[in-house]
């Protein structure tokens, strides 16, 4: 009897293919959950951004008096310094003296943001870029 060679796979072989197919799905596993923390992680940084947005854009307008709203812009009298808060050109939102002069940014990635008065309360719809939509109410005190 003849004994001839059929070409097949060995067990060794069959075991490395094993592992190798095994670590390339462990890999992938891991950056999966990796990817999946970094955007939980990129949402409360947005989060945040906008609780520090909120709360600098209050404390300015305490004690500060409205003078007009146009023109996408919040016109303002703190202690007789006359500011403007709005939109710039680019995509942040921003705070100047009334003609547009020395800038202070107060918040990135906007895509637009509409503002609306009625009487003393200002309303401030915000888009940002990546989607997500904000809307930031103030009710001015009476002038007396």
């Amino acid at each position: 009897m003849l004994k001839s060679k059929i070409p097949a796979f060995t067990l060794l072989e069959c075991l490395v293919a094993l592992v190798i197919l095994s670590g390339s799905l462990l890999v992938f596993e891991g950056l999966s959950k990796l990817l999946v923390q970094e955007a939980h992680y990129q949402n409360q940084t947005i989060q945040k951004e906008w609780l520090v947005f909120s709360s600098q854009l209050r404390s300015e307008w305490d004690q500060a008096a409205l003078v007009k709203v146009e023109n996408g812009k919040v016109y303002v009298d703190k202690g007789g310094q006359a500011l403007a808060f709005g939109k710039s050109r680019s995509d942040d939102f921003r705070k100047s003296n009334d003609r547009g002069q020395g800038y202070q940014p107060m918040l990135y990635h906007l895509d637009s943001a509409a503002i609306s008065q009625e009487n003393q309360l200002v309303r401030i719809d915000f888009s940002f870029k990546n989607g997500e939509e904000r809307t930031f109410i103030y009710a001015f005190k009476e002038k007396s």
